[in-house]
């Protein structure tokens, strides 16, 4: 629900989410258009609730509409009920901004999510050995949505936290899922997908991702330098579930001043192996 305003891998300074976000906003009903079971109500409450991000805390009726794609009056009806049971604050009748019950939402995934939970102590370890911000993710629609994180001292220009959202094609947790989606998937990833250029070293040429992800696949790991935000590198591998499928990915993100590429797959690799193999035996 809540998105990185600097997706976590590299980024150019004059580039925010907030592009992004515009850009792949979509009509909020073109889900099950026939299907007499699909609540379109419910479907465009949700909408209106993850239209809001770091980067745009507030909003009037017209810019949901416009980053949803739902009719203005139809949000302003969103918007009173999610109100009335205390999702949603208003201001001036005009302004309005998420309130802390909708943390719940969230909470009970993470609560009945055995991974998430899991990944906790393993990822304090990881953090506390290397001295290094660890976290796992999980590829939710285009995004990797972050399930757990152990932080150190903040790396990126806005602060990570479960829950935030980072595009997949440019960082490393989501080149790993990528690389170990189907064929199918990843064709249609790629075709729907704008791949925007955060820094000059940012990856944006279809046929340069797919190389890359093929790399990725047969190495068992994923670097990504400074693609996403200038002076962050961050390294990832998979996280396997009991029928051998990738489930999610385990990373660490270091300032590129300080970590060279050779000491991150020297030191740091093996590190996230071995974490990522003792995770495998609770992922379901």
């Amino acid at each position: 629900m809540k998105r990185a305003s600097r997706r976590n891998e590299a980024e150019t300074p004059d580039k925010s989410v907030v592009d992004l976000e515009a850009e792949s906003t979509e009509p909020a009903e073109t889900a099950s258009a026939g299907d007499p079971n699909f609540m379109t109500s419910l479907e465009r409450g949700l909408a209106v609730l993850q239209a809001f991000s770091q980067e745009r805390r507030v909003l009037t009726t017209s810019q949901i509409s416009q980053r949803t794609g739902i009719p203005r009056a139809a949000v302003r009806r969103c918007l009173y009920t999610l109100a009335k049971l205390g999702f949603v604050a208003e201001e001036d009748n005009r302004l309005f901004s998420l309130r802390p019950r909708v943390l719940k939402l969230g909470h009970a995934y993470l609560a009945t999510a055995p991974l998430a939970h899991a990944a906790q102590p393993v990822l304090r370890h990881i953090s506390s050995t290397l001295n290094e911000s660890a976290s796992v993710a999980i590829l939710d629609g285009d995004d990797i949505l972050y399930i757990a994180r152990a932080s150190t001292a903040r790396i990126m220009s806005v602060d990570l936290h479960i829950g935030s959202r980072l595009p997949a094609y440019c960082t490393s947790m989501g080149r790993v899922l990528l690389a170990h989606s189907s064929a199918e998937a990843l064709d249609a990833y790629l075709e729907r997908t704008k791949l925007i250029q955060y820094t000059p070293r940012t990856i944006v040429s279809r046929e340069g991702l797919r190389s890359t992800l093929e790399s990725v696949r047969e190495n068992g790991y994923a670097l990504v330098d400074q693609e996403l935000e200038i002076g962050l590198r961050s390294i990832a591998v998979p996280i396997y579930g009991a029928e051998g499928r990738v489930v999610a990915a385990l990373n660490v993100g270091v300032q590129a001043a300080r970590i060279s590429v050779a000491e991150m797959e020297s030191r740091i690799l093996p590190a996230l192996r071995e974490g990522a193999q003792e995770l495998a035996l609770l992922a379901v």
